[in-house]
């Protein structure tokens, strides 16, 4: 019996965007905007220090900005008198310049201090979502869609840059500088100037803001259609040759289609309510620009104002007019960030449904006495796995578990790595229970040939010393030589370099399955558990490893999870699993004498012809 078959389904929330443009959504998580910026705050209070120097340089920056109208008018006002009285005036000149260049200046040394805050907070957010997904028990991991979580994290970890950038960079520049325009057309003129200016921003802000926060629904939809794509094209590539076995590339490409449809649909709602804000920022900034220059006009024409005064109030116009265009944007930005950074710490506040114990201590041991005691334990609380399994592994001794498929053979394995809790009694190693010691320890101490081999898309050596990352070369060679599988990687082109491919599947069942015991017998556990270890291999290689096995085990605690009765046989004890409860015990003769289950099972395999592994799959260099 495999966790598979027993996960509960994919739960799916009840939100829905109501539009047509998107599948049911999934709750990402329940925090609100606010509650995103606050859970990004600890990771820049470091740079506080950074921060500030980039706050002092945006002002620098702004002020000397602030100049460069005023230096323009001084300038046009010097010019403006009769020609034979012109004189060239180099002083404004050079510093019209200046202040240009100067604006450049503070605005680079601001990125270059503020670019190692952006990075460096992405990257501790991303990685500690990365652990975090990592520390979730195995029931998450069998209901969630890599595909998508892997596009959650991508986003997630983009838009942190992506809002520091935007906020920092120009939200913060824009509004500043709109406060300091402000109050040099108050202090140089009068409040009619302001008065415009402020209407202008006060009209733009509510239609932006109140239009954005309309098209938010739009956007993530789109995001929601662009996971669930990416997470159908993965799932199906990864099954690529489930796919061919049955011809179903047709099939899956109309599910594939049907969830680009969705994003087609949220995307081309998004540009049509994109052109709406855009028209009317225009409208309002040109109504506003507008206003502002027949008051200037009007006042030189009066004399009350210079041409000088004109070109101020217009060039100030002009370097507002820019950023407010992009306020629009630059809000849908942050809020577009703001949803993917929801959507990242949301897998963050997935719950860790395994957790060491207030005072849990770490397992230290050689040869260990494993103890299962009344164990139940059930995937789903509605449908119980085991019934009070109870057995005794002594120390470096070996304990078979056989029985029918669906029995529970397998859940005792992963009871033991703790990768669930059980409902009811005791698992012990050398007397403590599993849940007083920590996860890590436990694992450390334990190491397993699964039933379904799934290697890393790398190089053999690599998966090999996976195991045992710290591990030379001659030890890696040592374990594959153990493991029946040196000379034929030798015969490779690539000898230990060849690339295994997507879960290994450019090795046949028996070689992956080989280099599953060469990775366990690197790591030298204290602990082995072999969850039909043999399965995939022929008669001929299933012999020569078994000899090998039977070799490693001694001086360890060895449970083994068979189905093949002929690789128990010299079991020091055997346990018949059924439906979950423990109805036979004894040594291979023992059970045999007794003709129960055992015997029968025995009886059947003898008839059986015997097994020839699946053949080997050339391996591509």
């Amino acid at each position: 019996m495999t966790a598979l078959d027993n996960k509960p389904e994919t739960q799916e929330a009840a939100g829905d965007t109501n539009d047509g443009t998107a599948p049911i959504a999934r709750k990402a998580g329940s925090r609100g905007d606010a509650a995103v910026i606050a859970t990004l705050l600890p990771y820049l209070r470091p740079y506080t220090g950074r921060i500030a120097l980039a706050l002092g340089l945006i002002l620098g920056a702004k002020l000397v900005n602030l100049y460069v109208p005023v230096a323009l008018k001084q300038i046009v006002d010097q010019l403006n008198v009769e020609p034979s009285l012109v004189v060239l005036p180099v002083a404004l000149l050079l510093a019209y310049g200046a202040s240009r260049i100067g604006v450049t200046l503070f605005t680079e040394l601001r990125q270059v201090v503020f670019a190692r805050v952006m990075a460096r907070a992405s990257r501790q957010i991303t990685l500690k979502v990365f652990q975090h997904l990592h520390g979730l028990s195995l029931k998450f991991h069998l209901s969630r869609r890599t595909g998508g979580v892997a596009r959650d994290v991508e986003r997630g970890g983009s838009a942190i840059s992506d809002l520091l950038d935007w906020t920092l960079y120009t939200i913060v520049p824009t509004l500043l500088e709109v406060l300091l325009v402000t109050l040099v057309l108050v202090w140089a003129y009068d409040w009619g100037f302001a008065f415009i200016t402020l209407g202008t921003l006060l009209a733009y802000g509510v239609w932006t803001f109140s239009v954005t926060e309309w098209r938010t629904r739009f956007y993530r939809a789109s995001v929601e259609a662009d996971t669930r794509a990416n997470e159908r094209a993965v799932d199906s590539l990864l099954n690529y040759e489930t796919v061919k076995y049955f011809n179903n590339e047709a099939h899956e490409s109309a599910r594939y289609d049907e969830n680009l449809r969705f994003l087609e649909n949220a995307r081309v709602k998004a540009t049509k309510s994109l052109a709406l804000l855009n028209l009317g920022q225009t409208a309002i900034v040109a109504i506003g620009v507008t206003a502002m220059m027949w008051r200037a006009a009007a006042g030189v024409v009066a004399g009350e104002l210079t041409i000088g005064d004109l070109v101020l109030v217009n060039t100030y116009l002009l370097q507002l007019s820019a950023p407010l265009f992009m306020l629009g944007m630059m809000y849908r930005e942050v809020k577009q960030a703001l949803t993917n950074m929801e959507r990242l710490f949301g897998l963050l506040d997935e719950r860790q449904d395994v957790q060491d114990a207030p005072g849990a201590i770490p397992l230290q041991t050689s040869r260990p006495r494993v103890r299962f005691e009344q164990v139940q334990f059930g995937y789903d609380p509605r449908r119980k796995i085991l019934h009070g399994v109870d057995f005794e592994i002594p120390p470096g001794g070996t304990v078979a578990v056989v029985g029918h498929s669906g029995s529970g053979k397998s859940t005792l394995a992963r009871l033991l790595y703790r990768f669930y809790d059980i409902d009811a009694g005791h698992i012990r190693i050398d007397g403590h229970d599993l849940r007083d010691l920590t996860q890590a320890s436990v694992r450390g101490a334990i190491g397993i040939v699964p039933q379904d081999t799934v290697l890393f898309n790398d190089s053999i050596y690599y998966n090999i010393s996976y195991g045992l990352p710290a591990a030379s070369r001659e030890e890696v060679e040592t374990a594959a030589r153990a493991a029946h599988i040196h000379d034929f990687i030798l015969r490779l082109p690539d000898g230990y370099e060849t690339q295994v491919g997507e879960r290994g599947l450019k090795l046949s069942g028996g070689e992956k399955q080989r280099v599953a015991i060469a990775r366990a017998l690197l790591k030298n556990p204290a602990i082995l558990i072999f969850d039909e270890a043999t399965s995939a291999l022929d008669s001929k290689s299933e012999k020569a490893i078994q000899t090998a096995l039977d070799r490693i085990q001694v001086g360890r605690t060895t449970l083994v999870i068979a189905h093949r009765l002929s690789t128990v046989m010299d079991a020091d004890q055997i346990l018949v699993l059924d439906a979950g409860r423990v109805i036979e015990q004894g040594t291979h003769r023992q059970l045999l004498e007794a003709g129960g289950s055992y015997a029968q099972m025995w009886l059947l395999q003898q008839q059986e012809p015997e097994t020839v592994g699946s053949p080997s799959v050339d391996v591509q260099g």
